[in-house]
């Protein structure tokens, strides 16, 4: 009587499978809001929003001690199709919360960002901690654009691909 195994057979498929669905929504997964520093001034840019009766939407940059979006300093963002954006000057060293809504009322995107006293350009265009971890939505997920993803979707397909093999020469042998 001889055994089957279809799943050790269609692990190559679904591991093929699996990568280029990784490959493909790569792009697609930056969806959101992207806040930089620059010195007193902050920025936040975003794709998310679409125009309705001529706007874009409104930014707004919340103090640590302020709790919703109309207590912040509110920005109405501008752009085009591709992107739109917004930017605080004059901003005192600390840490802010920045809250995009759309003009047809969905939230875009939350990011906290730390202003230094230094007025050094940040290296990202996403701020990062400077002590610890800041909790919250937004700002936890990362392109690494489609050749970082092909390129580990590739090992761990070869992984996939090496373990199957294994196998199949270990039950071999023990039929013998």
């Amino acid at each position: 009587m001889r055994n089957s195994k279809p799943l050790l057979r269609s692990g190559p498929t679904a591991a093929a499978a699996a990568a280029l669905a990784l490959a493909l929504a790569g792009p697609a997964a930056a969806a959101g809001i992207s806040v930089s520093t620059t010195g007193p001034t902050v920025s936040v840019s975003t794709s998310a929003c679409a125009q309705v009766n001529g706007h874009w939407g409104t930014a707004s940059l919340l103090h640590s001690s302020q709790t919703s979006f109309s207590q912040g300093r509110q920005v109405a963002l501008s752009g085009n199709g591709s992107g739109q954006s917004a930017a605080w000057s004059d901003v005192a060293p600390g840490t802010y919360t920045v809250i995009v809504i759309c003009s047809n009322g969905s939230t875009a995107g939350t990011q906290s960002v730390v202003v230094s006293t230094a007025p050094t350009p940040s290296a990202s265009p996403t701020a990062s901690p400077s002590l610890g971890v800041m909790g919250g939505i937004g700002g936890g997920s990362t392109d690494y654009g489609t050749v970082t993803l092909v390129a580990g979707s590739a090992l761990v397909g070869t992984g996939i691909a090496a373990t199957a093999w294994y196998l199949r020469r270990r039950n071999a042998a023990r039929r013998s």
